[in-house]
């Protein structure tokens, strides 16, 4: 995910961002740490956000692992959840996942869906350092 192309930019046959229905994103190639964790790939963003991701083919899953950025040095604490980006209904969601915590598992079907949101929002009590990444996000498409 962390090199998708935005759509309206290029020709794209596959999954796009959004740009105009998209929070800010970092698409961190060179890798994110979450929870000790190093992972090769990932996207991050600061809670609250929502990225949409139109598929523009069929894509049969979405999996990520999902937490808090270990750059906030342990403090943080966000909700995660994948949304059909069409209708607006919840495909998965996490509970609270603080600052470093091992990321969650995102497993997500996607047959009959075009576009997803990934959105992150803040806990209450969480006002600093909502640094949150989708470590390791990727798409199975046919």
């Amino acid at each position: 995910m962390d090199a998708l192309p935005y759509a309206g930019i290029g020709a794209t046959n596959g999954p796009s961002v959004v740009p105009d229905a998209s929070s800010w994103l970092w698409q961190r190639s060179n890798g994110v740490r979450v929870g000790g964790t190093s992972y090769a790939r990932g996207i991050t963003v600061r809670a609250p956000s929502s990225v949409t991701i139109g598929l523009n083919r069929g894509c049969s899953e979405f999996a990520a692992d999902a937490g808090v950025d270990d750059m906030t040095w342990g403090l943080g604490a966000v909700r995660f959840s994948v949304l059909d980006g069409d209708t607006g209904r919840t495909l998965w969601s996490s509970g609270v996942v603080r600052g470093g915590q091992p990321a969650v598992p995102v497993s997500v079907p996607l047959t009959g869906v075009s576009a997803i949101r990934l959105v992150t929002v803040p806990a209450p009590w969480s006002l600093i350092a909502n640094v949150a990444d989708w470590a390791d996000a990727r798409f199975t498409c046919h």
